[in-house]
């Protein structure tokens, strides 16, 4: 056989072992070589073989699987930035997740203290981002993970994400850990009872059980002793808390604010902040940042390590307060809400809007970032130094005032 027809017969053997050939059984058209879905698996494949994963597992992983249209809806819609924060805390940290927070501690004390014990971290915090990912395991996302990461390689704004995730999700298959039918989760490609994305789960689950498997879909050992390890290796600090609610005295310079404004609590103390509802700060030697998740309005709060470190999980400011605080309602039935109200009375800028702060801030030189209507670090940096150059307390919170005075021109 000549090198160009032994090219040709791999291809066929390929094609068809794969399922990617037109009307090849159980496949229908979505893997045809002239449908753009089919090729562009197909261009996954040389990426896939590389990292170990055989044309067999390939083909049983993609069998039937389609675009989700769902998935690139709910890509375009992540609450932590359509909702107002305090919309977002009283579904995430509800009457009814503190309660069942609680009821699962009792069940699953000497567990928690096992993990405790190996990796350090708090058992407050590991049930809490439980609760906040599945409610507890009640919902771990029902969508076929391959399907809804190749659909978000395979067109979207997340690309880049989707494909380096599908290729880590397919090494799983290959692992043997889960099946194809068995791996489920959300839009995303999360998984599992505290939701791993593939690259997460391969780095940092683990197998607490000892059965030979990271397990994190059906046994709650692997999958809070993972979270635990995660957040083990994200250094957090056995025996410290998240952070405190503080009261900031009159005059306080907002310019100091923000995450990347580090000062010990000590000097915050100097400075004239206090913690909240007249306590102390047990350690005041500990490095903190001053953050104003709605504004000078709102509460305000020192974050310390720990907070980072459940950043690592979910980079949303929004999120990372609502573990904290979920985990300090779980830990201690007598503790209540935050001390300074919400400032209700300000609605969130809408998404129209939000696309006219971000272009007009940067019309006026202030940097904020790819103009997306998603109000992140960046957009907020900007805001901060627009209100430096226009006057305003600088707390780098995007409101209505400050697009009012943008659209006036300063």
């Amino acid at each position: 056989m000549g090198s160009l027809q032994r090219v040709l017969f791999l291809l066929m053997a390929f094609a068809v072992i794969s399922g990617f050939s037109p009307g090849s059984p159980g496949t229908g058209q979505a893997h045809a070589a002239s449908d753009p879905f089919g090729r562009w698996v197909n261009g996954v494949w040389p990426e896939a073989r590389k990292k170990g994963v055989s044309r067999k597992m390939f083909a049983l992983a993609f069998k039937n699987v389609s675009p989700d249209p769902d998935v690139l809806k709910r890509a375009e819609h992540q609450p932590e930035f359509v909702r107002p924060i305090w919309k977002y805390l009283e579904t995430a940290v509800s009457k009814k997740r503190i309660a069942d927070g609680r009821r699962m501690l009792r069940k699953y004390g000497s567990l928690l203290g096992k993990i405790e014990a190996r990796y350090g971290v708090d058992r407050h915090t590991v049930l809490a981002i439980w609760g906040m990912e599945t409610s507890y395991g009640s919902f771990r996302g029902d969508k076929n993970v391959i399907r809804s990461l190749a659909t978000l390689g395979f067109q979207g704004e997340r690309r880049k994400f989707g494909r380096s995730q599908l290729l880590a999700a397919l090494q799983i298959l290959q692992r043997g850990d889960i099946t194809p039918k068995k791996m489920t989760g959300s839009w995303a490609g999360a998984m599992g009872h505290t939701q791993f994305i593939p690259t997460t789960y391969s780095a940092h689950a683990v197998d607490f059980t000892g059965d030979g498997r990271r397990d994190i879909w059906g046994s709650i050992p692997d999958a809070l002793a993972s979270t635990a390890n995660y957040l083990r290796v994200s250094k957090w600090r056995p025996g410290e808390t998240w952070g405190y609610e503080v009261d900031l005295p009159k005059g306080f310079n907002y310019a100091l604010t923000g995450r990347k404004r580090v000062k010990t609590l000590a000097q915050w103390q100097a400075l004239g902040v206090r913690r909240a509802k007249g306590k102390t700060f047990p350690r005041p030697d500990d490095r903190a940042s001053i953050i104003l998740p709605a504004g000078a309005k709102g509460p305000a709060f020192a974050i310390i390590n720990n907070f980072r470190s459940i950043l690592r999980y979910n980079n949303a400011t929004s999120y990372a307060l609502a573990v904290g605080h979920l985990a300090d309602r779980i830990r201690d039935a007598s503790a209540t809400g935050f001390a300074k109200p919400w400032p209700v009375e300000y609605l969130p800028l809408a998404r129209t809007q939000r696309f006219e702060l971000q272009r007009l801030l940067a019309k006026r030189g202030f940097r904020p970032g790819k103009i997306d209507g998603i109000l992140g670090s960046g957009t907020r940096a900007a805001v901060r130094a627009f209100q430096k150059a226009s006057g305003m307390a600088v707390d780098g919170y995007p409101s209505t005032v400050v697009l009012k005075r943008l659209q006036r021109g300063g």
